[in-house]
């Protein structure tokens, strides 16, 4: 009778001192999420989290991206993001400065510790410029400033100074909690588990503000979960989708003889990118309305209208912004997996073992091949990734109930929000199930 090493989640001590790191670093991120910034009016923020229109999509996109951090507007206001942000830029020059692409291919290990490296040094500049233009777009949003006295003037500039500098240290620390996660705790998932933290802590409440509309709240709440469980087959669905390409191995030698060519399949993924286009579309498309925010005071007419037409085609409520969100997700889909899949370089590696793809040439032969049959499988994963990222718009046309701010709160959540949720589980999964195979762990040799 086979018995289920997961049994032993628990018996193994290792596994089981990583999943307490683990548990205990990710509550230290959502208690710090509840110290907030110096000088915060929250009465103000209240009403502006509760307000309809462009200001209230928009803050409650970035409350999504910051793992609800932003309803409180503590120092962990901006997540993980400006990091990412990081990321972005320095995986779209790579491919575009030849230097770059140069040392990254002649020593991927140290190519990569570089890029490491660089990514904490750029992620600075990039919080602090973040946390300034999330203050001016809330202030200019909300009516009543967020934080007064917030400006680059004499008399304020100290306390001002003080307030970026918080956010930069809280964004910063944030980072610092993913990385111990991901080297003492479940591996390689820390900055994945700590945006998995805060979104997982929003669903009881966006329920709650579903039921809390007495004419539609039953009936929106089991929509809802009924939509919910359909989207999570189909996520689950096509994560597990695979294109098994059939590759003949060169047979071994033993002693006087060779053994026959071994076939096998080399499997490709119709989503490879998994949940990285999702958060890349987000952090882009929401930089327009914070640059906005720079200059939503200017005393220059031409330069505020911009800055208002920023905000409004960019704050969640255009049918510009969703058409967008949905084209950059299907581009940063493909852009990802080809990042990635290069990365792999499987023509090289498959020539370097002497295995062949029957009726291909190897090497560049061989990776041409598979760039074309990665490209043709990963289409249908990169419209779903579209469909479900604009669900929220899809679905408000189609029931406006869904238009009000508690429905569409939490329906970001069970669309976009819920695609990294199920992904994030999906790789903990498969992470802890190699930890319980590398401790002796496994199910096939668990048999009574």
């Amino acid at each position: 009778m086979k018995r289920s090493s997961w049994r032993y989640l628990w018996t193994s001590q290792d596994i089981r001192r990583k999943l307490l790191i683990t548990i205990l670093l990710l509550s230290i991120y959502r208690l710090a999420a509840h110290v907030p910034v110096p000088g915060v009016d929250r009465a103000a923020l209240t009403n502006l989290m509760q307000s309809g229109g462009a200001g209230g999509t928009l803050v409650g996109l970035l409350d999504l991206l910051s793992g609800g951090t932003v309803s409180n507007f503590s120092v962990l206001a901006m997540g993980v993001y400006p990091y990412i942000t990081a990321q972005i830029i320095l995986q779209l020059l790579v491919p575009i400065i030849p230097s770059l692409q140069k040392r990254m291919e002649e020593d991927p290990r140290e190519g990569q510790k570089w890029m490491e490296k660089w990514t904490y040094i750029l992620a600075v500049p990039m919080a602090a410029l973040q946390a300034i233009g999330q203050i001016n777009i809330f202030n200019s949003l909300a009516g009543t400033p967020i934080i007064s006295e917030f400006a680059f003037i004499p008399g304020s500039i100290v306390p001002s100074l003080a307030i970026v500098l918080s956010m930069t240290a809280g964004t910063m620390f944030a980072i610092w909690l993913g990385e111990l996660i991901s080297e003492f705790g479940i591996r390689n998932q820390g900055l994945s588990l700590i945006i998995f933290a805060g979104i997982v802590a929003r669903i009881p409440a966006n329920f709650a503000g579903i039921l809390a509309d007495e004419t539609y709240g039953w009936w929106l709440f089991i929509l809802t979960i009924l939509i919910t469980v359909l989207t999570i087959f189909a996520i689950v669905f096509v994560q597990q989708g695979r294109r098994n390409v059939p590759v003949m191995y060169p047979g071994r030698r033993v002693g006087n003889r060779m053994s026959m060519p071994v076939k096998g399949t080399l499997p490709l993924m119709v989503n490879m990118a998994g949940m990285i286009p999702l958060i890349f579309a987000q952090s882009l498309l929401t930089f327009p309305a914070i640059l906005g925010g720079f200059f939503a005071n200017s005393k220059i007419e031409f330069v505020r209208n911009v800055a208002v037409f920023l905000q409004r085609q960019f704050g969640g409520t255009s049918d510009f912004y969703w058409i967008m969100y949905f084209v950059m997700v299907v581009a940063f889909t493909f852009f990802y997996t080809n990042v990635l899949f290069t990365q792999q370089n499987y023509g090289e590696n498959l020539k370097r073992v002497g295995a062949q793809i029957p009726g291909v040439s190897r090497g560049a032969a061989t990776q041409r091949y598979l760039n074309r049959v990665l490209s043709r499988i990963t289409l249908p994963g990169a419209l779903f990734l579209g469909l479900v990222a604009v669900m929220p718009w899809l679905i408000s046309l189609i029931v406006p109930q869904f238009g009000s701010t508690q429905s569409s709160s939490f329906f970001l959540i069970s669309s976009a929000g819920l695609l990294i949720v199920v992904g994030v589980v999906r790789d903990t999964f498969f992470n802890i199930q190699a930890e319980l195979k590398l401790h002796g762990y496994d199910d096939a040799l668990l048999i009574r």
